[in-house]
């Protein structure tokens, strides 16, 4: 497993313990109990993904770096919220690797 496996399934481990603790002053844990329901992440996905267009049509190295850990933290909220493992990401990520 690469360093970057390491930090996706760390991230989406504290992604799940927020889930199930809920612990009020977490950001994670304010979209698993928004009023929204799963629209809030929907919503922030949406958001970020419009921050990442603008970081790459602006050449922002940075900034697309940091709008691209966004959509990713995001994206395994929702899944979290779906109750679909990263394992399963992974998984269909290496069926489209031939």
């Amino acid at each position: 497993m690469s360093d970057t496996d390491d930090v996706i399934d760390e991230v989406f481990a504290v992604i799940e313990r927020r889930k199930a603790e809920l612990p009020e002053d977490s950001y994670t844990a304010s979209l698993f109990t928004h009023e929204k329901g799963e629209n809030a992440v929907l919503e922030k996905l949406g958001e970020e993904m419009t921050e990442l267009l603008l970081a790459a049509k602006d050449g922002d190295e940075d900034e697309l770096a940091h709008e691209a850990a966004d959509i990713v933290y995001h994206l395994l909220v929702l899944l979290s919220m779906q109750d679909v493992d990263v394992a399963a990401l992974r998984a269909e990520l290496a069926e489209r690797r031939g």
